[in-house]
């Protein structure tokens, strides 16, 4: 069996090529893939080469962890059936290339305890479902209750807020870049200069920006936390006195556990959370070169989907 998948052979050189897929087993899945999403934060490193060190690092490889199909296949121990709409958190099923994250294909072959069944009318806005539960993730033992602070308005910004939103928190957000902060939401989203709080309870920071430390330690209030949930290429770094007079904590929140992906389930059942107005960019997989450009390069680009259904 082959697949059409999107390989990076090197940092920068983006390719559309036909590769074989590794035979299925009794507890797999075969699922033709309809929609994936390109991530600008992780998959941005791993095309311009600025990815540090990580577990399964390596050209060349399969990018994406944000895919939505049909299974088209289900083994007799896979969990799941055929014709069920799944979404799909990567694969590694590329023989000699890695599959890193290894959702960019028009068909994947996955351990079935892996998919997760999605409403198919939820169409292409099933591939945020990881960032979704990512941004719960962030959030989980938080007191929404006290003043918090979300830095950056990209779609995982957005979720952050929507989320403690419907949770009953009310979310200040932050944004540099003037494309990014027009914004129609129900919380109000700000230059960092004009906003003059600094007793912010905790600050969510998912702009990536490694210089972020001094910046959320200088508004935080005593005993607050600054929590990093952004994906950070360079070695981060914080004056003491500052940290120390506030007696600030720092936690860092990694990917979404089982947990967060049921709980954002349940909020996307339950009309609490809406993943309207999210997906900006669509382009066919065929045009995956100059869609991973344009996700990467233009700043009203919040999320690019590539449209594998004619692969």
């Amino acid at each position: 069996m082959q697949t059409d998948a999107v390989v990076l052979r090197d940092p920068g050189r983006i390719s559309l090529e036909c590769l074989a897929l590794d035979a299925p087993t009794a507890t797999d899945a075969v699922v033709a893939i309809r929609w994936s999403g390109i991530s600008t934060g992780t998959e941005r490193l791993l095309w311009s080469g600025r990815m540090p060190s990580f577990p399964g690092m390596g050209y060349p490889l399969v990018p994406g962890y944000e895919s939505v199909g049909e299974v088209v296949e289900a083994g007799v121990a896979s969990g799941v059936r055929v014709g069920q709409t799944v979404f799909v958190p990567g694969a590694r099923c590329f023989g000699p290339v890695r599959g890193l994250f290894g959702g960019a294909a028009s068909h994947l072959v996955s351990a079935g305890e892996r998919l997760v069944p999605i409403d198919d009318a939820w169409g292409e806005r099933g591939t945020l479902i990881a960032l979704a539960a990512t941004a719960r993730h962030a959030l989980a033992g938080i007191d929404l209750r006290q003043p918090l602070l979300v830095i950056g308005h990209g779609v995982l910004g957005r979720l952050v807020a929507r989320i403690a939103q419907a949770l009953g928190g009310t979310p200040q957000v932050w944004e540099t870049n003037p494309v990014r902060r027009a914004s129609e939401g129900p919380y109000p989203v700000l230059a960092p200069d004009d906003d003059a709080r600094r007793d912010y309870a905790t600050i969510l920071d998912v702009s990536g920006d490694s210089t972020i430390l001094d910046t959320g330690i200088a508004r935080l209030a005593p005993g607050g936390e600054v929590v990093l949930a952004g994906f950070y290429e360079d070695r981060l770094g914080f004056a003491f006195a500052p940290a120390f007079l506030r007696e600030a904590r720092i936690r860092v929140a990694a990917q979404w556990r089982p947990e967060d992906l049921a709980a954002t389930l349940a909020l996307i059942a339950e009309e609490r959370l809406c993943l309207d107005d999210l997906v900006t960019h669509r382009r066919p997989a065929a045009d995956a070169p100059d869609a991973y450009r344009t996700a990467f390069g233009d700043a009203g680009c919040l999320k690019m989907i590539l449209d594998w259904r004619a692969a």
